[in-house]
């Protein structure tokens, strides 16, 4: 069969928001500021090392500095801890990153929690996932940020329809479900979470107005667990090697009726909304200073 849905791409939904950032930048320039992303990578994965790469590219493009610290695989708690206090003192940093995954051995959790929650542009850190609970104004996270304005930015109505997320995870599902189901123009979506430990998963998928793959499970959405005219989003991948492997299978695009690329998709959202939340955090700290 050809290939019959719209496709999602995330690209211009990202170049809309660098736009605003890069004037929000030119502001902050004529104050004297200049915005600051720290990163941090622990070990030497190569995924992990291409989106640093990608990161500190873009924030050059922003005009955003952008240190980095890389600790080697065998570094310990103490010493990340040490480099996340250093930026958290640092009032010339204003976000930071701790790429994940880190070496099993170390507690992401722990350095996590170690952040200040001002300068976590992941929106990861437990006071902000709490505000997001709350409704309350805070970074968001920035993969579920992503997929909101991704389905606004393509004019996919949200409000009042249903919306299965496929997917339990603290970082895409959990968050996105608190995002999806808040009173806004953008959300206000009747949402069901679920995952792959639910008894007959495909019943509730096949119901879903707006399809939500965050399993990370290669292929697990096929055409058959697709409701025919439903707008899919696939947000779950792997690697294997340097190949990515996503939830949703290509030939979705048989029944859905708009689908996010294979490549291209909810990616480039995620990276706008990392520095969505950067700039804030910015504008944020030099006001109080102020």
């Amino acid at each position: 069969m050809p290939q019959t849905a719209r496709l999602l791409p995330g690209a211009p939904v990202a170049e809309a928001v660098f736009r605003d950032i890069a004037r929000r930048v030119a502001a902050l320039q004529e104050r004297g500021v200049t915005p600051s992303l720290a990163t941090i990578l622990v070990g030497d994965d190569d995924a992990s090392a291409g989106y640093i790469r990608i990161k500190q590219r873009q924030a050059t493009q922003l005009g955003f500095r952008s240190p980095h610290r890389h600790l080697p695989a065998h570094a310990t708690q103490d010493e990340l801890l040490d480099v996340i206090a250093g930026f958290n003192a640092d009032k010339d940093v204003h976000g930071v990153l701790l790429q994940y995954p880190i070496p099993d051995h170390l507690d992401y959790d722990a350095a996590l929690q170690s952040l200040d929650p001002t300068k976590d542009v992941d929106g990861m850190h437990p006071l902000n996932m709490g505000r997001l609970a709350l409704g309350l104004p805070g970074p968001l996270p920035c993969t579920p940020a992503g997929i909101e304005a991704l389905l606004a930015h393509h004019r996919i109505p949200v409000a009042g329809r249903e919306v299965v997320i496929l997917g339990r995870g603290a970082t895409i599902g959990r968050p996105l479900a608190l995002l999806l189901s808040q009173k806004r123009p953008t959300a206000n979506a009747a949402v069901t979470v679920i995952h792959t430990g639910v008894h007959d998963w495909p019943r509730y998928t096949r119901r879903a107005d707006i399809l939500i793959a965050a399993a990370g499970v290669p292929g697990i959405i096929q055409p058959q667990h697709v409701h025919p005219g439903a707008v899919v989003i696939g947000a779950g991948v792997r690697y294997a090697g340097r190949r990515l492997l996503p939830d949703v299978d290509e030939t979705c695009a048989q029944v859905a009726s708009a689908i996010t690329p294979r490549v291209g998709g909810v990616g480039p959202t995620t990276v706008a909304m990392l520095f969505r939340n950067a700039i804030t955090a910015t504008e944020h700290a030099t006001t109080s200073r102020t």
